[in-house]
């Protein structure tokens, strides 16, 4: 009988928690939605984190996960959710709202920019004590990211009327941690001297008070390890390991820096082959499979390959190949590599969109003008890095980025992503020689009304010359791609003490360029100039003859071949010019022609040689001698080492210019000899030229030797502004020419 009724009560007490559960788990429809508490945030909004709208049917799993939807906005410390008689009751306790985010303690106002740029919790916000802290553990990263290991952040959170605060981060930088020691361990094969001429972090040395390289910095150790892995690539070492990079503390401000390599095997180069679809005409690529043949037995090379992709990619361009894509495969043996470029076909995808953000100041045609592809073409990823390369030659951004998004619907966006920078910029120079000294000014304006015009204003000064010049060029005429200049300029020499002349050039002149088919560009002007000549009792006869008044007007005319692989910082191809000046109005008639070419090559990583030659001629239309002005002078940039003018034809103390002119300059790079000072290139030059060829009378002093000379130049981008500076020696000249060994110029932004 006990059992049977013990059994009775456990079937009883199973049913009701049964119609309990179900009773409980079984939905409702709401039919009412009342929000209380909210003073910020709106109802509206508030029933729209909770993604339950009138109608729906909930539960209490649908009333836990409308909690957890409405506290994700991180809009609210506290939410309580009722649902009563079909009326979903949300009742809420609003977090404060952040008035300022301050950072207490460093003085430079960079610093605090970037301890700020990726806090979670900003002015104007909810506050979340959550992100708070986490925003804390980014700004200590950030100090140590820039080198400040010792430092040490204190929060606090100021209260405010209205339920607002003021959340404030007291921080203490503390002294950079210095690199004391780079050491290198492992099967290193070279010497550290050397590999530490290959990365960028440097040892602590009072002298390098510039250099922000001696301090210990997270990001620096990376791209050392990138900069130690490509050099080993480079020399033949495949699988070269860096194992790892640590610093070892020495004292309280000190660190080791140490790095880890392990280079295994150096490994040679042995059959590379080249395979092409069936309908390429293999006559295009013979290029390539000559260099294939020498490559064999030569070691591994990663910076081989890129340049052998590059130049893929350039034939597939010039040939207008579409929607093809290179792949290498590779086979390892003992200590050879084989390996196969396979060009075909890939997936055609069409230009969707392309998206420009950062520009400013900056009109967004601007830089669409520089755009080699555009929406709705067919996408062409060399064709885009080209653009890309485009908007930095413009030299008016600081940085450029792109990102290429792929589409569901076969299609691309192209997300170009600009940084702004100063675009005005003071100039001031100097060159010091054998003759005297000579001093510039100039003031420019690259991107006026963020149009991209470029204003430049320009004065200089030697011991018998002043020479000024307006110029205003617009590159985007009228939206197009078609540019525009304008320019004033005015000339003074005076030799009336020493040679009895003086002349005074003052004129104008316009005309506009554009590309008439691929890589070929037309220019198309006009010059016209008032000149005074005067002379005095001193002058030679072929002076005194020339002088006067001097209306005249000339026609000119350029034509540029364009071959570079690109225009910002160019590493390979040609550009090849000619121009010439037409007298349209002139009592002289002197018709005036010159050519350049310039071709580039990388030889090896980082090491760009640039050979040009020049040559310029002038002659008389009508048999009369060539006027002193319109005679050619050899520039100063052609024939470094010799100031501008200062070689050729002499009329007693005097340089008349010749009838023709000519330079041929190599110039080739050096990475690595500064490698630890940031922001520099350095060159090495040799130039030789001459200026010869007098019209009139053969007794004037006019010598056929070449003059040549070697020197160094250097590119520094310094705090206050961009340097560039040349150390120059003759290696050949005559006792009559004016000699420069040194020029800088200095200027700064603004």
């Amino acid at each position: 009988m006990i059992k049977m009724i013990n059994f009775k009560k456990i079937i009883f007490l199973s049913l009701i928690i049964f119609f309990s559960i179900f009773s409980f788990s079984f939905a409702e429809t709401v039919k009412e939605i009342q929000v209380k508490g909210n003073e910020r945030v709106s109802d509206k909004s508030i029933k729209m984190f909770s993604n339950i709208v009138i109608g729906d049917n909930i539960n209490n799993d649908d009333l836990n996960q409308i909690l957890k939807n409405i506290y994700d906005s991180n809009f609210f410390n506290n939410v309580k959710v009722n649902f009563q008689n079909n009326i979903l009751t949300i009742v809420v306790e609003e977090s404060a709202l952040v008035e300022n985010v301050v950072i207490k303690g460093p003085k430079s106002k960079t610093l605090i920019s970037d301890l700020k740029k990726n806090l979670k919790v900003k002015s104007r916000t909810s506050y979340n004590e959550i992100l708070f802290l986490e925003d804390k553990k980014k700004i200590t990263e950030t100090l140590k990211q820039k080198g400040y290991f010792f430092s040490k952040v204190d929060v606090m959170v100021e209260k405010l009327s209205d339920n607002k605060i003021n959340l404030i981060y007291n921080v203490e930088i503390g002294d950079k941690a210095k690199i004391k020691k780079i050491s290198f361990i492992g099967d290193k094969i070279f010497k550290d001297r050397k590999l530490r001429s290959v990365i960028v972090s440097e040892e602590y040395k009072f002298w390098k008070f510039i250099s922000g390289k001696k301090f210990l910095n997270q990001n620096l150790i990376n791209l050392d390890e990138r900069l130690l892995k490509n050099f080993y690539l480079n020399k033949g070492f495949y699988n070269v390991k860096i194992n790892s990079s640590f610093a070892r503390m020495l004292n309280e401000t000190e660190f080791e820096l140490i790095y880890n390599i392990i280079p295994n095997k150096r490994i040679f180069f042995n059959k590379i082959s080249l395979d092409l679809p069936i309908d390429f005409d293999q006559t295009n690529f013979n290029n390539l499979n000559k260099l294939f043949k020498n490559l064999k037995g030569e070691k591994y090379s990663l910076f081989v390959i890129e340049k052998i992709l590059k130049e893929i990619d350039k034939i597939i361009l010039d040939e207008e190949y579409k929607t093809l894509k290179t792949e290498v495969s590779e086979n390892i043996f003992d200590n050879k590599i084989d390996l196969t470029f396979s060009i075909n076909e890939g997936k055609k995808f069409i230009v969707e969109r392309i998206n420009i953000y950062g520009n400013n100041i900056t009109q967004e045609n601007v830089i669409r003008n520089q755009l080699l592809i555009d929406e709705g073409d067919e996408f062409n990823s060399i064709l885009a890095s080209k653009s890309i390369n485009n908007i930095q030659s413009l030299n008016i951004f600081k940085s450029v980025d792109s990102k290429i998004i792929d589409n569901e619907n076969n299609s691309k966006t192209i997300d170009i992503t600009i940084e702004e920078k100063a675009t005005g910029e003071i100039m001031a120079g100097a060159g010091f020689g054998t003759d005297g000294s000579s001093l510039s000014f100039a003031v420019k304006e690259n991107n006026y009304l963020g149009r991209g015009i470029k204003l430049v204003s320009e004065l200089s000064v030697s011991e018998e010359t002043i020479k000024g010049q307006f110029n205003v060029k617009n590159p985007n005429f009228k939206n197009s791609d078609k540019s525009i200049d304008f320019n004033i300029q005015s000339l003074e020499t005076d030799k009336l003490t020493d040679s009895g002349y003086k002349t005074n050039k003052t004129g104008f002149g316009f005309g506009t360029s554009f590309e008439y088919q691929d890589d070929v560009f037309i220019g198309l002007g006009q010059d016209s100039y008032y000149e005074k000549i005067e002379t005095n009792s001193s002058a030679s006869t072929r002076q005194r003859s020339q002088a006067g008044n001097y209306w005249d007007t000339f026609f000119n005319l350029d034509l540029n071949y364009d071959k570079r692989n690109q225009k910002y910082r160019t590493t390979e191809g040609f550009v090849s010019s000619y121009s010439v000046n037409l007298p349209i109005i002139s009592e002289n008639n002197s018709l005036t022609n010159a050519y350049i070419f310039t071709i580039y090559d990388e030889l090896y990583e980082d090491n760009v040689t640039k050979f040009s030659f020049f040559a310029k001629a002038a002659s008389s239309l009508t048999n009369d001698n060539i006027k002193l002005s319109e005679r050619i002078y050899l520039p100063g940039s052609r024939l470094r080492g010799f100031v501008s003018g200062g070689v050729g034809p002499k009329d007693g103390n005097d340089f008349i210019g010749g009838n023709y002119a000519t330079s041929v300059n190599i110039q080739t790079s050096i990475p690595q000899l500064l490698p630890n000072v940031q922001n520099m290139d350095v060159s090495m030059f040799l130039d030789a030229g001459n200026v010869w060829g007098v019209d009139y009378d053969s007794s004037l002093n006019d010598t056929n030797k070449i003059r040549s000379s070697i020197g160094i130049g250097i590119d520094w981008f310094t705090l206050i502004g961009p340097l560039s500076a040349s150390f120059t020696h003759p290696i050949s000249k005559v006792n009559t020419d004016k000699t420069e060994t040194f020029k800088f110029n200095l200027g700064t932004t603004f």
